[in-house]
């Protein structure tokens, strides 16, 4: 009988913790290359926004973080940096800055679309979006509603 416990209990654990590291590495195995650095760089040129991502946020921790510069302009976000890597990201503008999963209010925010690269990525502005109404940018992780990072850049 107490092999019978012990078997369950550590195969138990064994799929637990494969499980946790497929949904973190998953994301990681399956990323698009980022964009050329050059590429990167011109249209960061041609923004009409720019802010930068810091560790240093209330909602940010070891596993939830992401750093460098995000510039946005009518047609195109572009981020230079890292993102903590994960499952289910997306690029969000808030109205006033979102620092933690708790000041989230979906309200006051709209869905710019998917981030799948953790070292800088480009982001197509969708049609009837206009990033001037906006004064923050946020990265989310819908998989699993935690804050990653944000800026402020209104």
């Amino acid at each position: 009988m107490g092999r019978i416990i012990r078997w369950i209990i550590s195969h138990g654990i064994a799929i637990a913790l494969g499980f946790g590291l497929g949904v973190y590495f998953l994301p990681i195995l399956t990323a698009p290359p980022a964009p050329d650095a050059a590429k990167l760089e011109e249209m960061a040129s041609q923004a009409q926004f720019s802010a930068e991502f810091t560790r240093d946020l209330r909602g940010s921790d070891f596993a939830h973080w992401g750093e460098g510069t995000i510039s946005l302009s009518a047609g195109e976000i572009t981020h230079q940096g890292k993102l903590a890597p994960g499952p289910d990201y997306k690029l969000y503008l808030t109205k006033g800055l979102v620092d933690h999963e708790d000041t989230f209010d979906r309200a006051n925010a709209v869905q710019v679309g998917d981030v799948k690269s953790f070292s800088g990525f480009i982001l197509d502005v969708p049609e009837g979006i206009d990033v001037s109404a906006y004064d923050s940018v946020l990265i989310w992780c819908e998989a699993f509603s935690e804050f990653i990072t944000a800026a402020t850049y209104n």
